[in-house]
Formats: C-alpha cells, structure tokens, sequence
C-alpha cells in the first residue's frame, strides 16, 4: 500500500476520533439532495459576563444562577463564576501574579433544574466572568439585581448577564445633565481585545478619539464614563460598541439624579420591525429613542399590542428616523393602565434600525426609571432568574399570530417545588400573565417559557422592589437563549479518500 494511502487513512481515523460522528459523502450522482436534516442538540458550552454592578457603599447585590432542565444534555459538566480583575490594575497583584481570583465565588451554580443564589455589599463588587460546561450550558443564565437605597441610581438595577460578542448597539443613552452613564466592558478570554466606543445624537456622529481602540486586557473590566468620551450634551445618545478583535460583554449602566438607574442592555440587531415587550401597565413617562445605523432614513409605524389589540398612540403613529442620527420620542402615559409592548413596522421601505424606550414609574420624589430595548422572540426557550414572590410580573406579546406558550416555575433557591402553567396569547395582543409560582416557596426562583406553537411570542419580566413606598423596578426582556444549536447530520464514508 503507498504511503499517500496509509497517510489518508490515518487522516480519516484521527478525524473520527476527534468528532465522535464526523462524516465526509459524496455526491451519489443523481442530483439529487438526499442529506438529512440537521439535528437540534444542546451546546457544551456557554460564557456569560456580569459588570461590576455598583460603586455605591449603599449597594446591596444579588446574584442568581440557573439552567433548565434540556433534554439529551450531557450529565456531567459544571460552571463556575470568577472574579475579573479590573483593567486599571492589568489583573495583577503586588507580586506580578494573578489577584483575588482565587476567592470563593459569590455564588455556586448547581445541577439543572435548581438555582442557586448569592450576595454582596458595597462598592467593591467586582465583575464577574462565567462558565458552564456540559448538562449546565444549555439556557445557562444569571441574573445580577441591585438595590440602591440612595443617591445617584438609587432603586432596583437588574441585568441578565450576558454573553461575550463582537458588536453592541445601546439606543437610550445620555449625557445631558443630571445623568451619569458608563459603558462597561468585560474580556473573558485569554488575550486582549480592541474595542471602538462610537456615540450618535441627534445631529450625528459625536467626534471624539477617546474611544477608538480602547484595549481590554484578557479577563479584565473597565468602564468608561460617556462624558470623558465628548463633551456634547446629548439627552437621547445611541452608543455603538464594535470589537476589531477579540470579543467582550459589554452593558451601559444608566444612572440619574432624580428617577434611579438601571442597566440598558443591548437591543436587538438593527432590523426594520422591532418588538419592544413589557411596558409597565403603571408607567407615568415612556421615551422612545431610535437610530438607523445605514445611509437612509426610516419612517416607521408605532403601533401599541394592547390587551385587547393593536392600537395605534394618539398624536404618535409614525417617527421618522434621520440617517445616523438618534431620535427621541416622548409617548407620555402610552400604556394607560394596561399592558403593552411597542411594535415597529416601515410604512415603505424596510430600513434596519435599533431602538429601546426609557421608562418611569411614579411621581415627584417617588420614580424610578429602567430601559426596555426591541427583544428577539423568546424562540424555543428563554428564561429568566431571580423572581420573587408578589414582585414579578411576566409580560407575553404575539404581535402577529396568536401563540401558545408553556411557563415553568422552578423550585425555590431555598425550597419548594416546581410547577407549570400553559397560555394562549391572541394575536396582536400583550398579557400580563398570572405566572406560576412554586409550591412551598423558600428564596426566589427561575421562569422559565417555552413557544408551544402559533407565531412568535416575545416577552419580558418586570421585578419591583421590596419596598412598597418607592417605584422601584427593572425590566429583564426574555430572548431565546441559544440552548441548542443546529448540527448538520452526517454518515461515515471513506470512499471518498480513494479517488
């Protein structure tokens, strides 16, 4: 046998090894594609990264992990949260090593279907950064909420942590006075990354070089303060973070001297219909803030997926959107005591854009605002962490066909025992669910939804705070969580190697 043979059949045995199911065919011929489809399985593996929440003494965080139960998941596996060092101090000690990573993590995620929960004060909270392995990457999530007692960003800040990515959009900022932004940046990986910081109002693009090629070190944090970035005063800011390499999460943390904070997450990809789900029932301000990131203008209708229907707001039923300008749109009460979520559509032609709404609730000294930004649909699975007993509300919309939607309730962090509900979402419609609650409840819990069939279904999780007196609230928006991933099925055969 020749040694360019032997060479190919050890290529092919290796290949095999290293894959488990890996397969190369060829065609048979007769053109026609007789490939099956491809297979939905769970990932192995998920990175999620959560910004340094605080520097507020006053603050208290909470920290909840969780993973739903998936079917045909590996047993085995685990995750972990670390502490990322901040990247004013390269993530070295005194002694050119490592710093405190080695401290017990806040919190311990634990085996799917249970959560599990965790606790900090103060200002010195760092970052986190996170990974889970086998059975726990599935849906991994973890939600960080925060309560401020006073001062700047005083209420309830709540963020799901998120994903490492090469690309932000985060339509909602501001420079105008009374607030203080920061842009949090966090580097899971082993390698530094190079970010550009770029920030659009109302006239355009903010010249600034500050944030071009703003290095994060490898498993590191930093923030940046909006204003250190220009000098304009801007009440409505569209800010784009875009990695040139590496990958990082990134979040804005929206803090205001008068109606709280809280974090304003990346919205949707740029698209020419947007859904913006769960507008509380109670809010007394909405703003909408839009930006098209490309060389036309977008004009688009507002429209209001009220319980009872699509309703167009009075006075609001178009915004027209400038090419790479940010627009600001005050919608006042829009939701008028019930439940709502902003759909967006072109009236011509489709035009990507990004949007997101600040919200506040309460009056005079007693607001508090949070951020909904446009939400991918909640898919085949999304879930959320860290609900509590008579402070959730879950928000479902099916701004086209009705849906059928499956809602689970997972046992407490301290106890109780799970339990399910099922919903029917009519078209065009957005309900405040009566979601479950588990049974015996000790601690706070996951929710957990699943499209059960109809058309998509977006969704959001309002969290209120403990403190009846005070509007305190956050919004959480729930899309897919990117469980499984779509693997092309594949037969073994080597004949390929003999021709």
């Amino acid at each position: 046998m020749k040694r360019t043979t032997l060479s190919l059949i050890a290529c092919a045995t290796a290949l095999a090894a290293v894959t488990g199911f890996a397969a190369v065919s060829a065609p048979d011929g007769s053109g026609t594609d007789t490939a099956a489809p491809a297979a939905r399985l769970p990932v192995e593996r998920t990175s999620l990264l959560c910004p340094a929440p605080s520097t507020s003494d006053l603050a208290e965080t909470a920290y909840t992990s969780f993973t739903p139960v998936t079917k045909g998941a590996d047993e085995k596996g685990g995750a972990e949260l670390t502490t990322a060092e901040t990247a004013a101090d390269g993530g070295k000690d005194d002694k050119g090593g490592k710093g405190e990573k080695d401290e017990k993590p806040v919190v311990q995620p634990k085996a799917p279907g249970t959560p599990a929960a965790g606790e900090t004060t103060g200002a010195d909270t760092p970052a986190l950064i996170g990974t889970a392995e086998g059975g726990t990457a599935p849906g991994w999530t973890v939600q960080q909420t925060t309560e401020v007692a006073a001062g700047t960003g005083r209420g309830l800040q709540g963020v799901n942590c998120t994903a490492p990515d090469t690309e932000f959009w985060f339509p909602g900022a501001s420079t105008a006075t009374g607030r203080t932004d920061y842009v949090h940046l966090t580097n899971p990986d082993d390698s530094a990354a190079v970010v550009d910081i770029e920030l659009y109002g109302k006239d355009g693009a903010l010249k600034s070089t500050v944030g071009e090629g703003v290095t994060v070190p490898p498993h590191t944090s930093e923030s940046l303060l909006l204003s250190t970035l220009s000098e304009v005063k801007e009440t409505d800011l569209t800010v784009h973070v875009g990695v040139r390499s590496g990958r990082v999460g990134a979040a804005v943390q929206a803090l205001d001297d008068k109606t709280g904070g809280d974090w304003l997450t990346a919205a949707a990809d740029p698209a020419s219909e947007l859904v913006l789900p769960g507008i509380p029932k109670d809010a007394t301000a909405v703003r909408l803030v839009l930006f098209t990131p490309g060389g036309t203008d977008a004009d688009l209708k507002v429209r209001l997926a009220s319980p009872s229907g699509l309703i167009t707001p009075a006075g609001h039923e178009t915004v027209h959107v400038k090419a790479g300008m940010t627009t600001g749109v005050d919608l006042g009460e829009v939701t008028r005591g019930e439940a709502g979520s902003l759909v967006l559509t072109p009236t011509d032609g489709a035009v990507p854009v990004v949007a997101a709404v600040r919200v506040v609730r309460g009056k005079g000294d007693e607001q508090e605002s949070a951020f909904v930004p446009a939400s991918d649909p909640v898919g085949a699975r999304a879930t959320v962490a860290d609900n509590r007993a008579k402070s959730t509300t879950l928000a479902l919309a099916a701004p086209g066909e009705a849906a059928k939607v499956k809602v689970t309730a997972s046992a407490g962090t301290e106890g109780g025992t799970p339990a399910t509900k099922t919903y029917t979402i009519k078209a065009g419609t957005t309900q405040n669910v009566d979601a479950p609650v588990p049974a015996g409840l000790k601690g706070s819990y996951a929710l957990t939804v699943e499209t059960v069939s109809g058309g998509p279904v977006h969704a959001s999780r309002i969290l209120t705070g403990s403190d009846d007196d005070v509007a305190a609230f956050t919004v959480q928006t729930l899309p897919d969580d990117r469980g499984m991933v779509s693997v092309p099925n594949a037969d073994e055969d080597l004949k390929v190697l003999q021709k």
